[in-house]
């Protein structure tokens, strides 16, 4: 495998497409039915090498990308249960090195030059995250973390576990969301296994697994026979701040009969929680309890609110993960998955091997030069790791074992239309050329069209999206749309029925109105991922003005093109990817009678977006002293605003630091408005002061 900084831009985009696709699997395996396909670490090294592609082309950032979700859609069975504050997960590192660039990071989005904050390090418990939220000191809702935004309530389960306190005693805020982790015990899990064996019930995999299935429970009686424990460790929405510090915080949950971990401890910089490390990795086997690294937190709350975050993960924490193991099994197959824009991807079966107690039975090859370079083939003993660079993966071929018979070559057709497959130049995917005349990739666009992030139509899945498609019910995502007139056919097929049938007539029916965003994101272009959509959706509005301005787009050098091309987390790539799109017709032209079938609902403005910069397009230019420019610009979106790389005559406000060179220049020429690093502080609400104590250097 190459790594990032040797990856072309259209190596990293297949790469990412692939990544996006095989995360967003396992997350729906271990959120949505407890029950993973990998390992912990398997699983972060899939994450770590998404991230890694990501810092090294940030223009590539899909909108599906595991960076910007967390975990999956809350279960049927539960009703759902909006968080005040998001549930988000934690970005991971895996060595010295990696924590020392969280560090740093963190210090120059503050702009702090020397000083190092104090830490809190906690064992990192593997388990299932809850909120509880208490009014009045009362326990009156308990949800899972679900994907992020909504969980699934599970009130009546959580107060059946004696851990949890059904009451706060005073003092305490009028309102507070309390957020930990619910795990089972090692001696508890083997106890419940061997009740399960004995009643002849299925067991269960691990602690984590035993833990969630018992929670989940529909019947609160079973979940209180469970022997489920709980660690109380994070805040979610108050009314007022308990503490000035994370560590103040663990101890006011202490005082109110939380558990805390015990082991949690506060340090002083980096190479004490290098030590704390070490520390806890040695006596790692001999707790009670199953844990998969330690989590670092900046200690001061008042930190925490400036760095905030992005995407899915705090900019103020993250989990630096324990080594993982390797093992050697027979590759007994390469196959060759075609994704919906053609790309294929290598996959080696792998002859089920043992590694840390999870077996793995594939793993993905990337492409072609990954596997010349392995040296790779049928029948070869190779090494798989667990953690790394990507998961599960083949990092080498045992040299002095039997080697395959047949060096393996890549695909020149396509393994599903039988059409050519080219590797385009400079790129590192080979891709079918059948297009749309290609099922797979017809199957895949249609899917991807209904997944979660997309349409999310309820009732068609892959399976049934494939069925349709295979009986030419559904061919274009148009069809979809005209599935309810054939409600009484679906009903008579086998396994529906009819108010199967006419719950799926409903499903669409209730999409026909969607937000921009979602409709952009499903129309499945290539790298125009969640993120990307929302860039698009915040940036043009409308439907229509996106739609006009794609389409002038198309044109080299025109002045719609150059806007694409600035807009902050879009990029030149990303633009040609548009631009070419919007150049077919027959892809003009399937926008437009989709369109014409739906309402495409206006992008919102966020939820926080208040004064004079709300749908503002701002630009920074020149040194800020007051807060880094990272800062400046999260500050700037939270407001509503829209933050671009250049000036034209389109940009309402130019913010010049000190040294402000051409933009400065610009801004002046086409008469934008300029402020001073004072005045952006009065409008956004801080202060014009600039004291000397603010100064970062």
């Amino acid at each position: 495998m190459k790594p990032p900084e040797s990856l072309t831009e259209a190596e990293a985009a297949g790469e990412l497409a692939h990544l996006a696709a095989e995360i967003a699997r396992h997350d729906r395996a271990y959120h949505e039915h407890d029950a993973p396909e990998i390992t912990d670490a398997e699983y972060d090294a899939l994450r770590a090498r998404n991230a890694a592609i990501e810092a090294r082309f940030p223009a590539l950032v899909r909108e599906d990308s595991p960076s910007r979700r967390v975990g999956a859609a809350p279960a049927s069975g539960f009703a759902k249960a909006t968080h005040g504050v998001p549930m988000l997960s934690l970005d991971n590192v895996f060595d010295a090195a990696e924590f020392t660039g969280f560090i740093d990071r963190a210090r120059r989005f503050l702009g702090i030059a020397d000083d190092t904050p104090a830490l809190v390090g906690e064992p990192k418990i593997d388990g299932l995250s809850v909120s509880l939220t208490y009014d009045s000191g009362r326990l009156v809702r308990a949800a899972t973390r679900g994907d992020g935004s909504i969980g699934e309530d599970v009130t009546a389960n959580v107060r059946t576990i004696a851990a949890i306190p059904a009451a706060l005693p005073a003092p305490h805020p009028a309102q507070i969301e309390i957020r930990g982790e619910i795990f089972m015990t090692k001696a508890d899990f083997l106890a419940l296994n061997a009740t399960q064996d004995a009643a002849g019930d299925k067991l269960f995999a691990n602690p984590r697994n035993a833990a969630a299935g018992s929670l989940r429970q529909l019947d609160p009686a079973i979940t209180a026979t469970r022997p489920l424990s709980f660690f109380a460790y994070a805040m979610g929405q108050a009314s007022e701040r308990p503490a000035a510090t994370h560590w103040g915080w663990l101890q006011r949950l202490h005082a109110w009969g939380f558990v805390v971990n015990p082991l949690s401890r506060q340090l002083p910089d980096a190479a004490a929680a290098a030590d704390f490390q070490a520390e806890v990795a040695a006596a790692r086997a001999a707790l009670p309890y199953d844990i998969d690294g330690v989590v670092y937190k900046i200690d001061d709350l008042a930190l925490q609110a400036r760095l905030g975050f992005v995407g899915r993960a705090p900019r103020w924490a993250v989990a630096w993960k324990f080594p993982a193991e390797q093992a050697t099994t027979v590759v007994d197959a390469i196959d060759i998955q075609v994704g919906r824009t053609g790309a294929l991807t290598p996959l080696a079966r792998l002859r089920p091997v043992n590694v840390g107690g999870v077996l793995v039975s594939r793993a993905t090859l990337h492409n072609e030069d990954e596997i010349a370079r392995l040296g790779v083939r049928v029948g070869d003993t190779v090494v798989v790791q667990r953690a790394g660079d990507v998961i599960p993966q083949v990092v080498a071929v045992v040299a002095t074992a039997p080697r395959g018979p047949v060096a393996w070559r890549p695909a020149e057709r396509c393994p599903v239309c039988d059409s050519l497959a080219i590797r385009p130049p400079g790129e590192v995917v080979r891709r079918c050329t059948g297009g749309l005349t290609c099922r797979a990739q017809v199957e895949e666009r249609l899917i991807h069209f209904v997944s979660r992030g997309a349409f999310d139509i309820e009732g068609l899945g892959e399976k049934t999206i494939r069925e349709f498609h295979a009986e030419g019910l559904v061919t274009s995502p148009a069809d979809i749309f005209a599935l309810p007139a054939h409600e009484d056919a679906i009903a008579q097929r086998e396994g529906w029925g009819a108010l199967s049938a006419r719950n799926l007539s409903r499903a669409i029916a209730a999409r026909r109105t969607i937000p921009l965003a979602r409709f952009i994101y499903a129309l499945g272009i290539r790298r125009i991922g969640e993120q990307n959509a929302r860039l698009l959706a915040r940036h043009y509005t409308s439907f229509a003005n996106w739609r006009t301005q794609m389409e002038a787009a198309a044109m080299v050098g025109s002045e719609a093109r150059s806007d694409l091309g600035n807009i902050l987390g879009i990029g030149s790539a990303i633009a040609e990817e548009l631009a070419a799109f919007f150049a077919e017709p027959h892809n003009r032209d399937a926008v437009d009678a989709l369109a014409a079938l739906l309402t495409i609902q206006d992008a919102a403005a966020p939820p926080q977006a208040r004064g004079e910069l709300a749908g503002k397009i701002v630009v920074f230019t020149g040194t800020l002293t007051t807060m880094s420019r990272p800062e400046a610009k999260a500050l700037a979106e939270s407001l509503g605003a829209r933050v671009t790389d250049s000036v034209s005559k389109k940009t309402d406000l130019v913010v010049l630091g000190a040294d402000a060179g051409s933009k400065a220049r610009k801004a002046a020429e086409l008469g934008v408005r300029t402020a001073t690093e004072g005045q952006w502080r009065e409008i956004t609400g801080l202060g014009s002061d600039i004291r000397p104590e603010d100064t970062r250097s």
